[in-house]
């Protein structure tokens, strides 16, 4: 009489139950730390009253929200390289100070490029819905508001914010940070489309959408 090996039977539901886990764990511990973040540009917002605040605070706020109800990846990269590039796309700008030059110009054209940065980011996260990811994966490709102009409007974003950032406290540190950043958010797109370029609704995207990041230039 055949008995069967109920060990490895259990596997692949076990396989899926760990997957399931690690899915929460991770998407709660983003949501956390978007809410630290949010916490935070509250705070500066009612000791400065500076409008800069508030939008960064709903920035925060959606990033926590994204986190709570994205949908699973159909795939993601498992490789560490993009995870790093992720991570200093993402929070490289932490590294930022409010040190160094501070001009009258670049104090009002940095907070105006701020503003257009997170307008940018938040109709871009809005349009992304469930499809939020932190690496590169694959949850559904999105063509419509800000993706129907380019294909990583988000990460377009993060350098909009952070040269303005620069325009406000010229340093060679900050310049620093915003190449280092910005390389990682070059990095971080061609990551995705390569993981993405299998999909065949990904390739008819990036027929459509010529650009990935600047109009006319990449």
């Amino acid at each position: 009489m055949h008995i069967p090996n109920l060990a490895l039977a259990a596997k692949p539901g076990h396989r899926q139950a760990l997957g399931r886990a690690g899915r929460v764990l991770v998407n709660l511990a983003g949501a956390a730390s978007a809410a630290l973040f949010a916490r935070a540009s509250l705070q500066f917002y009612l000791q400065t009253h500076r409008l800069i605040g508030v939008a960064f605070f709903a920035e925060q706020a959606w990033f926590v929200i994204a986190f709570l109800i994205r949908r699973p990846a159909r795939s993601v990269a498992r490789t560490g390289g993009p995870w790093l590039l992720a991570a200093g796309g993402t929070f490289g700008g932490l590294l930022l100070r409010p040190s160094g030059a501070h001009p009258a110009w670049g104090v009002t054209a940095g907070l105006a490029l701020q503003l257009l940065g997170l307008v940018i980011a938040v109709a871009a996260l809005v349009t992304l819905g469930r499809s939020f990811g932190f690496v590169a994966a694959d949850r559904s490709v999105v063509t419509r508001g800000p993706y129907a102009l380019v294909r990583h409007p988000v990460y377009a974003a993060y350098i909009i914010i952070q040269s303005g950032y620069l325009l406000q406290s010229i340093s060679l540190r900050n310049a620093a940070v915003v190449a280092f950043a910005t390389c990682c958010n070059v990095g971080r797109a061609v990551a995705e489309e390569r993981l993405l370029s299998s999909s065949a609704a990904y390739q008819d995207y990036g027929r459509r959408v010529r650009w990935r990041l600047v109009p006319g230039v990449w």
